[in-house]
This record gives C-alpha cells, sequence and structure tokens, in this order.
C-alpha cells in the first residue's frame, strides 16, 4: 500500500499515524478537506487493526421512542413534533411495556430515546426505567440523550446532577449520545437554536461520566457545518475523553434531509459517509470503537466502512421511528444472523456485546 502515499499530500499525517502520534486541529482540518479518500481509509484502517484487531462487534438491542411530541423543534428534525399534530404521540407506561415485553429474547440492551414533552414528569422516566428492570433485570438500559436529561433537570427544577443520580437509581445503565449535533454556536443558532449549547452538552456527558455512567457521543454531519466545524466537534469529545474516559464509542450520523425544514440540502453520499467515518478514527485516538449506524448508512455502505476505520456495527434495532421519519429507506432492524453474514463477508470477526461492551459472545470466523 505504500504507493498510496507516492507524492501524497498526507504523506506528513501518514508518518504521525504510523508513529502512534496525535493529529492536531491542522491535521483534521487537512484530512476532512482532502479528496484522497483511499489513503485516509488506508490510515484509519490501519489504526483500527492496531487498536482493535479485527473483531467487529454489534449488539442485539432493542430501541423504543416513546413520545414523538417536543419543545426543542429542531429545523433538522423530522420526527419531533407539536402535541396538537395528528401524528404526534407519547406512549403510556402500559405501552412502554407492551413494546418491552414484544422485544425479543436475548436482547441486551433496551434504548430509549424521545422528544422533550413538557406534559411528561421526571417520575414517568424514573417508573419506565424500574418498569423495564423489572421485566427485564439483565438487560441494560441506554436512555435519554444529554438534551433529554437537561430538559427534565430544569422542568423538575433539580440541577443535572440530581437528575442524574435519580435516573439512575431508578435503572438508568448508559446515555447515548443523541443532542451533540455539532458543537459550533454558529451552526446550532441556525439550526437547533432552542437546544442546549455544545458545552452544556458536553457538560451533562461529563456530570454522567463523574457518576460512573458510560455515554456514547455523536455528531450530525452533512448540513451547514464546515470541516472547521466537524474537526472542532472531534476535538472536543477528544478532551473530554482525556479528562474523564466516559465515553463508549462515537457515531457520526449522517443528515437526512427529507420532511425536515432543511430538505433543500442534498443527502450525504458514500464517500462523505466513508470520510467522516475515517477521519474520526485517526481524530479520535483515545475512543476505543467507532460505530457505522447502518439506519442511516445503510447495510452496504455500513459493511464497506468496516475497512475504514469501523470496528462497530451497532445492533439488531427492531423499530427506529427518528431517522426513519427523515426519508430513511433501511430496514426497521436486522436479524442478529443477518449482521453477522455481514461481518463475516467483510472478512471480520463477529462479537456480540452488551452496551459496555462486554462480550456476550464471539461468533467463530
Amino acid at each position: 500500500m505504500e504507493e498510496l502515499f507516492i507524492d501524497s499530500e498526507l504523506a506528513d499525517i501518514k508518518e504521525k499515524v504510523l508513529a502512534g502520534e496525535r493529529l492536531n486541529r491542522e491535521d483534521g482540518i487537512k484530512l476532512m478537506k482532502s479528496n484522497d479518500l483511499l489513503t485516509i481509509g488506508y490510515l484509519a484502517d490501519y489504526v483500527r487493526k492496531r487498536k482493535c484487531g479485527d473483531e467487529v462487534y454489534f449488539i442485539n438491542n432493542r430501541h423504543i421512542n416513546h413520545t414523538n411530541v417536543c419543545e426543542v423543534q429542531c429545523k433538522f428534525c423530522a420526527f419531533g413534533k407539536e402535541p396538537e399534530e395528528e401524528d404526534a404521540y407519547t406512549m403510556n407506561l402500559k405501552e412502554v411495556a407492551k413494546a418491552i415485553d414484544e422485544s425479543p429474547e436475548g436482547i441486551s440492551e433496551l434504548h430509549i430515546v424521545g422528544g422533550c414533552h413538557h406534559d411528561l414528569p421526571l417520575e414517568y422516566f424514573e417508573d419506565m426505567l424500574k418498569l423495564a428492570k423489572e421485566k427485564r433485570p439483565d438487560t441494560y438500559v441506554q436512555g435519554f440523550t444529554a438534551v433529554e436529561i437537561a430538559y427534565l433537570a430544569e422542568q423538575a427544577e433539580l440541577n443535572v446532577k440530581e437528575t442524574l443520580e435519580r435516573l439512575k437509581a431508578a435503572g438508568l445503565d448508559s446515555i447515548p449520545g443523541g443532542g451533540a449535533e455539532v458543537f459550533s454556536p454558529r451552526v446550532r443558532e441556525q439550526v437547533c437554536e432552542n437546544k442546549i449549547s455544545g458545552e452544556e452538552w458536553l457538560s451533562v456527558m461529563e456530570q454522567a461520566h463523574n457518576l460512573g455512567i458510560k455515554t456514547n457521543a455523536t455528531m450530525l454531519y452533512g448540513h451547514i457545518e464546515t470541516s472547521e466545524e466537524r474537526i472542532d466537534h472531534l476535538i472536543k469529545l477528544r478532551e473530554l475523553q482525556d479528562k474523564t474516559g466516559g465515553f463508549l464509542t462515537f457515531i457520526p450520523l449522517a443528515f437526512h434531509p427529507e420532511n425536515t425544514e432543511l430538505d433543500d440540502i442534498t443527502p450525504t453520499t458514500g464517500y462523505d459517509d466513508l470520510k467522516v467515518l475515517a477521519v474520526a478514527r485517526l481524530m479520535l485516538d483515545n475512543f476505543d470503537h467507532i460505530k457505522a449506524f447502518w439506519i442511516m448508512l445503510g447495510t452496504k455502505l455500513a459493511q464497506v466502512s468496516l475497512g475504514f476505520g469501523v470496528n462497530d456495527l451497532d445492533g439488531t434495532v427492531v423499530e427506529e421511528k427518528i431517522t426513519h421519519a427523515a426519508g430513511a429507506e433501511t430496514s426497521q432492524g436486522l436479524t442478529r444472523t443477518e449482521i453477522v453474514n455481514m461481518i463475516k463477508k467483510a472478512g471480520r470477526i463477529p462479537v456480540e456485546r452488551d452496551t459496555v461492551y462486554n462480550r456476550v459472545g464471539r461468533v467463530n470466523k
């Protein structure tokens, strides 16, 4: 593969990567603006192999989106609704219980996220968590984005730490990475002005980490953000990870414009998606796991991404509403067998995991 680096504009970055040196902001911007996708992918895959080997993780999980009513109303979101809209919904606890009961046997995670609904008190979420633990005591509950948690704290007139402590006591095991979007104040002012700031998102996650609650991290890309703003976002995540070590995985989320207020934006291409995943692997040197969320990318591109620094394909999901509201044409869920076959056909070793990357089982190659 050395021929990739003959006269390459990325030769200096290659030397840093091979030496295990941390890339700086200028390196990241150079990578993000480069059209040399094969070189970027090669370097990302080199780091992936050095850090993780050939094992690729997946989880047997179930998504539950308990409400689409949301006061925040981001311009890039097709999921959130006003309470009076015809297709607005909120699940009561009996309906949540039914969704849990209908979840396949053997799942190791319930993934619960929804909108910021002003009529749902903190007690509703505590009761939901207790219910989940009663019905599936051996299942991790990954629930409620940093945005939801900050909103709950405000509604309950508590600080974030107190809110997190109550949720943890009720059964919350970890927090998904949603709501990070892009930390740039310029971007947030234009596309999600009612949402907590990037600094507030980071603060919620830091407080969660300090309480022993592991979290994921995300970045929504492919709308109005610049290459510089993408890299600044990754560096802020890297800095917090240096401080707390509390992030489990990073998940870039490709913007889906259909049915949003930004529907004039052209969707990301596979080229864009692979580059963002690969650059994330190179910049986030203190993250063990980079996840390709197949719901957004499609199964074929997610499989290709395993050669661009990715070592996690998320999971079975069962039912996903947020991305599909924005026009995603992927399946609502995959079977365990389908995910295992995707990984094996890419020449990698499937490993079933739980939420915090404990091994449930390694599937023989």
